[in-house]
């Protein structure tokens, strides 16, 4: 992408914050925001083909932008567990305008619109995890990034109802959805150490070794892929 493009939906995304809290984002606020930065209309189309909601994706791409910044500027927590539950507290707390979210997530829950709401979703859970560097090769790739997706999103959907000091409530929900996650762990790993249930679970256990992470694959337009051989 050119400069003048990144430049252009910047002005249009900034101009468009301030209308989206009456007007959602949709055509109104497109317009609205191309008058406001003197942007001709023909441009705006050019760098949103689909309207506010590529602004709306824009802004989501800042907030993601704004916490790999702080992730990999602040020091981490010594813990994984808490370095996970950091970088969701630095994403949201990142987030400069609350109503532009619950617009997005008003927007994002519509049938035509869910699809770019899930992908922007996972697009963050993908980052945390890549900045804490995971390194999953098979199918613990997916497997981090979904769970960290539901982990996410539901604090998300918390902290927009929340209103208590410096949202402690928000963050203790996190708390407990974290530990939640952890126990699921805590159980997979028991059953791997278990003698009986490791080969009953042999079978499945070796189909799902045969997933590969996307940067493990040929080009596709499918994630993952099917090996022949068990690496």
């Amino acid at each position: 992408m050119s400069s003048e493009y990144e430049t252009t939906k910047d002005r249009l995304l900034d101009a468009a914050l301030m209308h989206v809290p009456f007007d959602g984002w949709s055509e109104t606020t497109l317009t609205a925001a191309a008058r406001d930065a003197d942007i001709d209309m023909a441009m705006a189309r050019a760098v949103c083909p689909r309207g506010a909601v590529d602004l709306a994706l824009a802004y989501h791409a800042r907030g993601d932008a704004t916490m790999v910044a702080r992730l990999t500027a602040d020091p981490l927590p010594d813990r994984f567990r808490d370095k996970v539950a950091t970088a969701i507290r630095v994403r949201i707390e990142g987030i400069s305008d609350k109503e532009a979210v619950r617009r997005g997530t008003t927007l994002f829950a519509l049938p035509t619109y869910a699809a770019d709401g899930a992908k922007a979703i996972w697009g963050t859970s993908d980052l945390i995890w890549n900045t804490l560097g995971d390194a999953s090769e098979d199918v613990n790739w997916y497997t981090k990034r979904a769970t960290l997706s539901g982990v996410y999103s539901t604090t998300i959907l918390y902290w927009l109802g929340d209103d208590s000091a410096d949202n402690q409530a928000t963050w203790a929900f996190l708390d407990r959805r974290i530990d939640d996650v952890m126990q699921i762990e805590k159980v997979k790993a028991q059953i791997r150490n278990n003698k009986v249930l490791s080969g009953l679970l042999a079978g499945p256990n070796w189909l799902l070794g045969q997933i590969k992470a996307p940067s493990h694959v040929r080009p596709s337009d499918m994630p993952g892929m099917w090996s022949s051989d068990s690496k």
